[in-house]
């Protein structure tokens, strides 16, 4: 840690942002992940994880995912999480509260936009973050991509994508 601290901090900056300044794409975290296994690959993330796992546990099982273990490590580090949980239980949370909250108001989501719902949380928690332009792609182009998802929710299609992004990242 001590030798990483610049990097540390930098990543701190990174996660006190302001969410629309700090769009995780997944490339980035791959690049990270690659250069971790490359420079020092014991300080791949599920031997990181394990190491957190005997100094001072962690919430759930360890992730199968390096790049979600990655980025639980990250959110651990820079203390966005108090303990080291994987960030796939965490969008789940997330992704509940967030329904949850929307469905306490007028809003209803019928079954069919909750079927979109999940595969967006789906994709935020192995991808970290989804826009527009994934809808063209698997899972959702086989439900009809795009159009679909305009059709479920009109106008307030990218609405719903933003909002996801935050609140899943939360």
């Amino acid at each position: 840690m001590k030798e990483h601290k610049d990097e540390i901090v930098a990543l701190s900056i990174f996660y006190n942002q302001p969410y629309r300044l700090r769009e995780l794409t997944s490339s980035m975290v791959k690049d990270v992940l690659e250069k971790l296994k490359m420079d020092k690959p014991l300080l791949a993330p599920l031997y990181v994880w394990q190491a957190y796992e005997q100094l001072e546990g962690v919430n759930g099982k360890s992730p199968k995912d390096e790049l979600i273990a990655l980025v639980s490590l990250i959110r651990r580090v820079t203390g966005m999480d108090d303990k080291l949980t994987a960030y796939d239980k965490t969008v789940d949370k997330n992704f509940q509260k967030w329904v949850f909250d929307k469905q306490a108001g007028a809003l209803k989501f019928n079954e069919e936009q909750m079927n979109w719902l999940r595969m967006m949380k789906e994709h935020i928690a192995t991808s970290f973050h989804i826009e527009v332009d994934d809808l063209d792609y698997t899972p959702f182009d086989a439900h009809g991509g795009r159009g679909m998802m305009f059709q479920l929710f009109g106008n307030g299609m990218n609405k719903v994508i933003n909002e996801m992004n935050e609140a899943m990242a939360a």
